[in-house]
């Protein structure tokens, strides 16, 4: 079947498609993209696929024409309607279909959205979503007379996230869903877990009107803040868009930065698998590698994406994973996919089994001070050379330990500073870490040096 078709440019990113729709993404690109990843399906041997969408107002047309695309490939297209990203991971397992694509703008603003993909149970990024683009400029796609069948699996994805739970007593609990895609399935689950649930934002709205649902950025979580402390709960629960990412509250109203959850998280999947490899993305505090080998666990810093991470789970057989941006991933008792509703049971569970709150716990982790993660903008064509040049230059200096899993994380006496060109935006990301002020001024100068000497003006930290 010859139907050629051109992608916008920006469209096809590292870890997902994503566009502005009516701007860089329409519903042919989601026919074009069933129809070559089909082609892909295809080719790997599969049969059928799964498809899901989530609460954009964009997310119904875009995944009927995903739908079209793929059945015209000759595949059986699973449709489970609207649902979190990670319900649509699992739809691959329950279902056992070939492939699975999520309609999702993910955090984006709502006039955004896209797609992230699974070829057989395995993430499909990068050099693979930019081989889509080649297959569509050359219209060379399978053709075949494919079905689709309508299938809702939403109970039996949140019976599998309380599959052998071990909660031992109850807690009281405040959910954030920020009128996201997760909303239903957290309602469904609250009505199985013990403990007190109080919801907040539940409706699924594509217009966001209560806040953003990117629980990475404080402002976001100001009302959830604001529940937690006034009822006294053991803990708040927030989501982004679509059910992948998490951000947590303890019961003093503070906020759990992704490393800081991973590193309480490690206390338990470490007494039951000694020795293990735990995961992190390269943002993450030192806080945490040290806390998992303290554990008797086995840290191994990675490149931040979350394709990169679940690709190098498999390779690893870690059986846990996070990254700063709330991505949590478990292998075990799960499937090591990134599920931020099967994280906040496991939290629950966790802190069901202490007679101490989480803020105790989180109190137990060395205090250290550091930026957030500082973003400025670099051009495209920039951003890769200048994380060489800096290489270069560090390669001449003595006395650092300097790590290039993911542009440089620069370990010194005073901590480490980290600086790595961005997948999904035209900018650098830097990040500074210190057990001191001083130590963290110092790092900061460091930073700023070095990007002044490769001509580049350093964030405003």
């Amino acid at each position: 079947m010859s139907d050629h078709h051109v992608f916008h440019p920006t469209l096809l990113r590292e870890y997902d498609i994503r566009g502005v729709v009516g701007d860089t993404l329409f519903e042919a690109d989601a026919r074009a993209i069933g129809r070559t990843f089909g082609t892909r399906i295809i080719e790997n041997g599969g049969t059928s696929v799964a498809t899901g969408r989530d609460g954009r107002h964009s997310s119904p047309a875009m995944e009927q024409a995903l739908a079209e695309g793929l059945a015209s490939t000759g595949l059986t297209v699973h449709r489970i309607g609207g649902c979190a990203t990670p319900e649509l991971y699992f739809a691959v397992h329950h279902l056992s279909t070939s492939a699975g694509v999520m309609v999702t703008g993910s955090h984006n603003p709502p006039d955004y959205n896209g797609f992230k993909m699974m070829l057989g149970t395995s993430p499909f990024f990068g050099v693979d979503i930019q081989g889509l683009g080649a297959l569509a400029a050359t219209g060379n796609c399978a053709a075949g007379s494919g079905t689709m069948v309508d299938d809702n699996i939403a109970a039996a994805y949140v019976s599998r996230l309380i599959q052998g739970n071990r909660i031992k007593r109850s807690l009281s609990v405040v959910w954030d869903c920020g009128n996201g895609a997760a909303g239903p399935s957290v309602e469904a689950l609250c009505r199985i877990l013990p403990g007190t649930h109080r919801i907040l934002f539940a409706e699924v709205d594509g217009d966001f009107p209560n806040h953003h649902p990117d629980p990475t950025v404080p402002e976001n979580l100001e009302t959830l803040i604001e529940t937690v402390t006034e009822t006294g709960a053991d803990l708040g629960i927030a989501f982004d868009g679509d059910g992948d990412r998490i951000g947590v509250v303890d019961d003093k109203g503070r906020i759990l930065w992704g490393d800081q959850f991973v590193a309480v998280l490690a206390e338990d999947v470490l007494a039951e698998q000694p020795g293990a490899t735990v995961i992190a993305d390269v943002k993450a505090s030192q806080v945490l590698f040290d806390r998992i080998a303290e554990l008797g666990g086995t840290p191994l810093m990675w490149r931040t994406g979350h394709s990169l991470i679940k690709t190098k789970m498999a390779e690893t057989g870690a059986p846990l994973a996070g990254e700063m941006s709330g991505h949590i991933f478990f292998k075990d008792r799960y499937y090591g996919f990134d599920d931020a509703l099967y994280a906040a049971v496991r939290l629950i569970e966790l802190l069901s089994a202490r007679d101490e709150s989480l803020s105790t716990v989180r109190d137990r982790l060395p205090q250290v001070m550091n930026t957030p993660e500082l973003r400025f903008s670099c051009s495209e064509e920039r951003k890769f050379p200048a994380i060489d040049e800096v290489k270069a230059l560090l390669g001449a200096r003595t006395g650092l330990e300097v790590s290039q899993v993911d542009g440089v994380r620069v370990q010194t006496t005073d901590g480490w500073w980290l600086l790595r060109a961005s997948n999904t935006q035209d900018a650098l990301v830097a990040r500074c870490e210190s057990a001191t002020e001083a130590g963290l001024a110092r790092l900061k100068t460091e930073l700023a040096t070095i990007l002044h000497e490769i001509g580049l003006e350093p964030p405003a930290f």
